[in-house]
């Protein structure tokens, strides 16, 4: 007989507050879910209350229960502090409590202390606690400002009241933590809680708590205004005019709506959860009342919402702090500076001369940025001008935006030598930019809900504004020396600067943003009084701004045919380099994954190309046998005598012409100076090498011809956890040379051992013979935006190859999968070209038949049957899909 140890009995008191907490959780969520679709003021205040005072309950009887244990003459106070001592306990908020006692001595309480700590949480409350003395509290609080935050906000549960309000007493010693030494400790948490989030609350996963604009924003307002002041009531600032009434109760509703949607999120991650993730803001947006409606997603009319929220609480957070730093004991003595006749510098920030100035001369609204750009030793505006501003922007009407003097202002800021992307910033954080501009103002906040975009719509726009300046200015050559050099040449560079304002400035209102917002640059740009054709230009470029990026990654470029339709395009040099810099400008200013070295080279290489076009004469055919000519002489003066001349001429005599056309001079020599000299049985030949240009790895593989090859390269590389974005393949006389660019995960180069070992890699793979890697799962994010597959077919234009355009969801493996069905259905891959968007992939095959002809017009039925393949291995048997095969 076995012996068995029987569980202890439950504790009928554990099972008694649980169960009490169910039911009070349970009354909770409801309540939650009884004011989540409507949308007023006040909603999110009383699910906090509630919370709180079922907290407070039970914490209450839990602590009379405990009580027995304390000795006799020790005084103990059971005390709330932080969010839970302010009363704002969210949902799965932790629970932070001070035991605190009159005695040093802690084995004096351990006997109450412990027991009673260790029954809360086995009741299921997670509880952050200490337990201190009055001495230990302000020994801590001296030494750390966050300590002190939580103790001012102390707030009595059970026990000693004479002790807290003894400890209350000594905190509130202006000795301690004076009001200025404060406010800088703050201020310092803020400045690196800012940088934590890139000092952004746009990001796409913000967190509602932390990030800028978020609740620790109010937060610092009320402790700084606490400390200050001696209140913790919000209301207060209007009395001593720090807020006006309006934005004390914008501030409010902010702070309500930043609540309930915490509170919604803890509801439904059934955890403490403070960021907005993908898996949380499209339920939270249909539990908030939000519905799609025609070119908007309910998300992102949730999310724009959000945005708009958490940049009026940043504008505010600003305009408060400035008041306080200048309301605080032993600040300067005014200096006061006269810079024109309406705004003076005081202690380093601008300010109006007078109360009237907007009034008086509504242009001043614009002028105020033109002084800012000629005075960069200024921090800032005043907080009193930001307000006066701001009560002033109804003047920014239709006859502001046609007076010559409002645009020769707006123009001035275009074309000031400096500081033009701090001004268009500060006009758009203060409502200016967007009252100017209304359709700008229809953007602001404006979500795009996929993980290519990774900023709103507005701050996009000026990332991309910001990216043009920076190109433009010697110090930062560095970075992109020829997007740099074409931008520095630009004749009109304002021109560029309304083209990145306006290129996505008709997102979310359906229909091809390209077009709307080519009518609405027009527009405004004839409102500002620039010529017809520098009107029409910024039009082009806003219409066309995503056809460079598009073609130099879905297009054959080595081909001279795309090049020259290209140049035909875009017409002439001066619209060229424009295009350029704002392509490279928005491709880096979408997210700072999108940008690699990788595009900037099909970039560059595309604008070069164009370039020597446009410059012998768009007319003009290209001469193909002249350019191969000279491809492989360049070739040979590379190669020295890295193997004989008879040798690499005969490898290059099983090359055909597009095989010289689609490499440069310098990947030929590493291709023949590998190839030339391998004998027969030496085959494969596989190298690798690192290409630092291109922060990219590059293969290459030599073997006798075979339909598999791409399959089990593709799965290799897969395994390395590699990303494939370029492929070409090249059939020589029953041989394949077959290239690969890939990219690592991190963005990391391997060491020269790392780089042999992957090579390696390659050749146990190729001995191994062709077989399937697994299907991996999807990244969480990527389950969040299902991506409709889109399988479309075309031919060159010289006919000679059929295209294939896949678009899909983005998955680990996803290429390999691709390379498996053609595999499978006979058809060989020429060139692929590989992208990823966010969640978005879009992977282009230049491809023939097995004997390596396109595919013609009685083809239709194969090319459907691939599009099915390719299907059932990328979406499985239920697929919402589209095929579009030549007719």
């Amino acid at each position: 007989m076995t012996n068995t140890i029987a569980p202890p009995p439950a504790n009928p008191d554990i099972a008694r507050f649980r169960e009490a907490l169910r039911v009070g959780d349970t009354r909770l969520r409801a309540a939650h879910e009884a004011e989540l679709p409507r949308r007023r003021r006040g909603l999110g205040v009383q699910t906090l209350r509630l919370r709180t005072a079922l907290i407070d309950d039970i914490l209450s009887r839990a602590y009379t229960e405990h009580e027995h244990k304390l000795p006799d003459r020790i005084s103990i106070a059971l005390v709330a502090v932080g969010g839970y001592g302010r009363g704002e306990l969210h949902p799965a908020s932790d629970i932070d409590l001070l035991l605190l006692q009159d005695s040093p001595r802690y084995d004096k309480t351990q006997a109450f202390a412990e027991p009673f700590l260790r029954f809360l949480w086995d009741i299921g409350l997670t509880v952050g606690h200490s337990v201190r003395s009055v001495r230990d509290c302000l020994r801590v609080a001296r030494g750390d400002a966050t300590v002190m935050t939580n103790l001012m906000e102390a707030r009595l549960l059970m026990g000693d009241e004479a002790l807290l309000a003894r400890l209350v007493h000594e905190l509130a010693s202006p000795q301690l933590w004076p009001s200025a030494r404060f406010y800088e400790a703050k201020l310092a948490e803020q400045k690196a809680r800012y940088a934590r989030y890139d000092d952004t609350g746009y990001n796409l996963e913000p967190n509602v708590k932390e990030g800028p604009g978020g609740l620790r924003d109010i937060h610092m307002i009320g402790w700084i205004a606490q400390r200050h002041l001696g209140s913790a009531d919000l209301h207060d600032l209007v009395k001593i005019g720090f807020l006006g009434e309006r934005e004390y109760r914008s501030l409010i509703d902010a702070r309500n709506f930043l609540w309930q949607v915490r509170n919604g999120l803890h509801f439904l991650a059934r955890r403490r959860e403070d960021r907005l993730l993908f898996d949380h803001q499209r339920a939270l947006a249909h539990q908030m009342g939000y519905a799609d409606r025609p070119g908007r997603l309910a998300v992102e009319q949730f999310m724009k919402r959000y945005y708009r929220t958490v940049k009026q609480v940043q504008l505010l957070n600003e305009i408060l702090l400035q008041h306080f730093a200048e309301a605080l004991p032993g600040g300067k003595r005014p200096a006061l500076t006269t810079l024109t006749p309406e705004f003076r510098a005081r202690n380093g920030f601008l300010e109006t001369v007078d109360a009237h100035v907007f009034a008086k001369n509504p242009c001043a609204i614009l002028g105020l940025f033109r002084v800012l750009q000629d005075h960069p030793e200024l921090e800032g505006v005043r907080a009193a001008t930001i307000r006066l501003l701001r009560a002033h922007l109804p003047l920014i009407d239709g006859a502001f935006r046609k007076d010559p003097e409002t645009q020769k202002a707006f123009l001035a800021i275009l074309r000031a030598p400096s500081g033009i992307t701090k001004a268009l910033r500060r006009m758009n954080a203060y409502g200016v930019l967007g009252a100017y501009i209304p359709a700008f103002g229809k953007i602001v906040g404006q979500m795009q809900h996929d993980l290519f975009h990774v900023y709103t719509v507005d701050e996009h726009s000026l990332f991309v504004l910001r990216n043009v300046r920076r190109v433009m200015v010697a110090a930062f050559a560095h970075e992109l020396p020829m997007t740099s050099e074409v931008a520095r040449s630009l004749a009109k560079p304002e021109r560029l600067y309304l083209a990145a304002l306006f290129h996505d400035i008709a997102k979310g209102r359906g229909g091809d943003h390209s077009r709307l917002g080519e009518a609405e640059a027009h527009a405004f740009c004839q409102r500002l009084g620039l010529s017809d054709y520098d009107a029409q230009f910024v039009a082009w470029l806003v219409r066309h701004h995503l056809i460079m990026s598009w073609t130099a990654q879905h297009t054959d470029i080595s081909d001279p045919q795309v090049v020259s339709d290209f140049a035909r395009f875009v017409g002439d040099r001066e619209h060229l380099d424009n295009l350029y810099v704002l392509t490279v400008a928005d491709i880096r200013g979408t997210s700072p994954t999108v940008w690699n070295d990788w595009k900037g080279k099909l970039l560059t290489g595309l604008y070069r190309d164009t370039t020597r076009v446009l410059r012998r004469g768009i007319g003009e055919a290209i001469d193909v046998d002249a350019r191969i000519t000279d491809a492989r002489r360049n070739a040979l003066q590379l190669l020295g005598d890295c193997a004989s001349p008879e040798a690499i001429e005969r490898h290059w005599a099983r090359m055909d012409a597009d095989y010289f056309l689609r490499h440069d001079a310098e990947a030929l020599a590493w291709h023949a100076c590998a190839i030339a000299g391998a004998a027969e049985s030496a085959l494969p030949v596989i190298e690798a090498r690192v290409r630092p240009d291109q922060a990219a790895i590059e293969f290459l593989v030599f073997n006798p011809l075979s339909d598999e090859l791409f399959a089990v390269l593709t799965g290799s590389l897969d395994r390395m956890n590699l990303s494939i974005v370029d492929a070409r393949i090249h059939m020589a006389s029953g041989y394949a040379l077959d290239c690969f660019v890939a990219l690592t995960p991190n963005g990391i180069l391997p060491a020269k051992r790392e780089l042999l070992q992957m090579r390696e890699q390659v050749r146990v793979d190729l001995g191994t013979g062709f077989h399937e890697s697994a299907a991996r799962p999807l990244p969480r994010a990527l389950k969040n935006f299902p991506i409709k597959t889109e399988i479309n077919f075309s031919s060159t234009a010289n006919g000679q190859l059929t295209v294939m355009e896949v678009i899909a969801q983005d998955r680990p493996g996803l290429l390999h999968q691709l390379a498996l069905a053609l595999y499978a259905n006979r058809t060989r891959i020429v060139t692929a070209k590989v992208g990823t968007f966010g969640e978005r992939a879009e992977d282009v095959f230049f491809l023939t038949d097995e004997h390596g002809k396109p595919f013609g017009r009685g083809s239709s039925q194969r090319l459907t049957d691939l599009a099915h393949a390719i299907r059932a291995r990328i979406d499985g048997p239920f697929p919402e899909t589209a095929t579009r095969v030549p007719a």
